[in-house]
């Protein structure tokens, strides 16, 4: 196999290139990952995160530009990539006939493990995703948080240095989300490489040791989620106003006092990098007899990262995305 001597970074891409017909799904995508790390590759809906994984785990090849992944190449070189990761895609790809240890077994002996070796792994996988009480249950009658973490343990049936997971937990209620994220902590705690995809801000904030936004193809920032914050400027007032008639007048004052005001989720955002701007912002309110159901300073979220950054919210999907079809969990045998 051909080996690049360096293992620094688990995985380097440089200028990554791909477009589908007219439609540009990689602009020159470039971002590197610590071995033993947590990478947060946000964007919204079509920015090219799942085009990106595609590439990088050799299920599409790139149209220009170079990219490694455990050292090797994926291009000149995919077996090596292939032997080196494992995929969780965007939808869970168990077989809802079987049952969660009929899954892990069968994974594991396509992967190459002796019947004996695969029940020992399959056993083992259950008891690590708190899944042995449903083991002998059919998959198909499992909530969406144990569906996806018995697709995560199908992942890990051989372990590989990198694990590519795509927007893991979308659709999951709030607990079923923090148990998969329990899991991607140990894993990262135990060295494995995690390029993890998301347009939730709070997953990204919680999980990604440093955090690549993207948005159209194009890498637009990078950084920790505080060096990230620190980007819009100290901390913002946020003003909640539940009418949308009073809202529509605070806005149009607001917006006249401070050009940089936003709206989010329904509270209207005034960076303040002075606390003096508290005041100033209870004083216009109070000049056109507007009372805010709540006002407040409180440092910046991901969220307001992003709408700086993009002029909109991570969820909202641009016109014109470019869809590649998701696939579930994937290990490559050597």
């Amino acid at each position: 196999m051909n080996r690049s001597a360096s293992t620094e970074s688990a995985i380097v891409v440089a200028d990554l290139h791909k477009a589908f017909g007219d439609a540009v799904a990689l602009d020159g995508v470039s971002f590197s990952v610590p071995a033993g790390s947590v990478l947060g590759l946000l964007g919204p809906n079509g920015a090219g995160k799942t085009t990106t994984v595609h590439c990088l785990s050799t299920l599409l090849a790139p149209d220009s530009g170079r990219a490694t992944v455990a050292g090797y190449d994926i291009v000149e070189d995919p077996v090596g990539v292939r032997a080196s990761i494992s995929l969780t895609g965007q939808f869970a790809a168990v077989d809802e006939v079987l049952t969660g240890r009929q899954n892990l077994e069968l994974f594991a002996r396509l992967l190459g493990l002796s019947k004996a070796d695969a029940v020992q792994r399959a056993g083992t996988l259950l008891e690590r995703f708190d899944l042995v009480d449903a083991a002998d249950k059919r998959a198909g009658t499992y909530s969406g948080g144990m569906r996806r973490r018995l697709d995560l343990a199908a992942s890990l049936v051989v372990e590989r240095p990198v694990l590519f997971l795509d927007e893991p937990t979308t659709g999951l209620d709030p607990r079923s989300r923090a148990e998969v994220w329990e899991q991607v902590r140990d894993l990262r705690d135990g060295g494995t490489t995690v390029l993890l995809t998301t347009q939730y801000l709070e997953e990204a904030d919680q999980l990604a040791d440093r955090i690549v936004v993207i948005d159209a193809g194009r890498v637009i920032a990078e950084g920790t989620a505080a060096e990230l914050k620190d980007r819009v400027g100290g901390s913002v007032c946020a003003v909640s106003i539940a009418d949308p008639g009073r809202r529509k007048l605070a806005a149009d004052a607001l917006g006249a006092a401070f050009t940089d005001l936003t709206e989010f989720d329904g509270a209207l955002i005034v960076p303040a990098p002075q606390t003096r701007v508290l005041s100033q912002v209870v004083r216009v309110l109070d000049e056109i007899g507007v009372e805010p159901d709540d006002v407040g300073l409180r440092r910046p979220t991901l969220d307001d990262v992003f709408l700086a950054l993009t002029g909109r919210t991570a969820e909202t999907a641009p016109a014109g995305d470019v869809l590649v079809g998701d696939g579930g969990s994937v290990g490559a045998a050597s």
